[in-house]
């Protein structure tokens, strides 16, 4: 326990198992250095590649990431959070991200091209079955990435009244509202073709989002309408200060708490990037090594202090220190974490 009783913050790392993952790794987090200490693991389902928290911190769901596709529900309860019944079919393939939002799991199946909506019961666990997938379809010019939808990623915005979904294969963001645990598309918004979104991560302010492109690699700077569940892309940045050399696949978008910093992970190059932002456009300021190797995951804790990047091919979890002037991370140190593919906490 922390100073007055408090409970320390965790992190929870999540992994694939065929790659040689340990599932879903719980670490203490220490608040002066950032610093993670692997406490447990749980191996309980196949690929546990994304994870998120219920509202209220007592719930961890995961997806499955397989070929049927699942989503597992854990209580959290001291330093190993225990399984809440078996996993759930989300009626779709390769889940690669989900979210919570009115009381369902919404999750982002990125080998169908498809988005599910699965019912929380009353103690947190999951209902037997979906309540709605919406299928998705189109395709871009990108061969093979592109030759139908691939939803990537699923999340509230910040007025709770829409859901948006970023889909890599068909170049665009939907928006779309839930109701009855159904997902209807209030409408789909065109990104540069070929630029692959993959994230979105929101302003504080509400009013801007910043999709990256893993294809691009760039971000878009977009204004969100939340009134008229409307999302306009104004500008576009790339991540890279040079055209790369060999791979570069953005794969995370975080924002800082007070709207200055933008931070990007980019698989191939092995890089952060920071972003200062500029009214409605983002600079590049830096890339700095990312501490291993293949960065999946980009995750800032709460605070707003610490940068974490998974590393899923070197197997481990690269924490940093933010500079509070000038956006640039500073590493601190990393925990082994084979396959590790993200990062929540709680």
């Amino acid at each position: 326990m922390a100073d007055g009783g408090r409970r320390q913050q965790r992190a929870f790392i999540g992994s694939f198992t065929a790659a040689g993952g340990l599932g879903i790794l719980t670490a203490a987090v220490d608040d002066e250095s950032g610093a993670l200490t692997v406490l447990s693991t749980v191996d309980g389902v196949p690929d546990p590649s994304y994870l998120a928290l219920s509202p209220a911190g007592d719930m961890l769901y995961a997806v499955s990431e397989t070929a049927d596709g699942a989503v597992a529900a854990y209580r959290v309860k001291g330093d190993k959070p225990e399984l809440a019944g078996p996993p759930v079919p989300v009626d779709g393939s390769g889940p690669t991200h989900l979210s919570v939002h009115a009381g369902h799991v919404l999750t982002a199946n990125y080998g169908s091209g498809s988005v599910t909506a699965l019912p929380v019961v009353a103690d947190g666990s999951l209902e037997a079955a979906a309540s709605g997938v919406l299928q998705h379809s189109g395709s871009g010019p990108h061969t093979p990435r592109q030759q139908g939808p691939h939803a990537h990623q699923v999340q509230p915005d910040p007025s709770g009244r829409w859901v948006v979904s970023v889909d890599l294969g068909t170049d665009s963001v939907r928006v779309c509202a839930l109701r009855d645990g159904a997902l209807t598309v209030h409408r789909e918004i065109a990104l540069r073709p070929g630029s692959g979104p993959r994230h979105l991560a929101f302003h504080p302010d509400g009013e801007h989002a910043y999709v990256l492109n893993e294809l691009a690699p760039t971000v878009t700077v977009c204004r969100w309408d939340a009134v008229d569940g409307m999302l306009r892309p104004v500008d576009e940045t790339p991540v890279l200060p040079i055209a790369p050399d060999g791979d570069a696949y953005p794969s995370g978008v975080v924002v800082s708490p007070d709207g200055r910093f933008v931070w990007t992970a980019t698989r191939g190059q092995n890089v952060l990037s920071v972003l200062a932002v500029d009214a409605e456009a983002l600079r590049l300021v830096v890339t700095v090594p990312c501490g291993g190797t293949w960065p999946r995951g980009l995750a800032l804790d709460p605070s707003g202090r610490f940068l974490y990047a998974a590393n899923e091919r070197s197997g481990d979890v690269t924490w940093f220190a933010v500079d509070p002037d000038t956006g640039i991370p500073r590493r601190g140190g990393s925990v082994e974490a084979p396959a590790a593919s993200c990062v929540v906490f709680g």
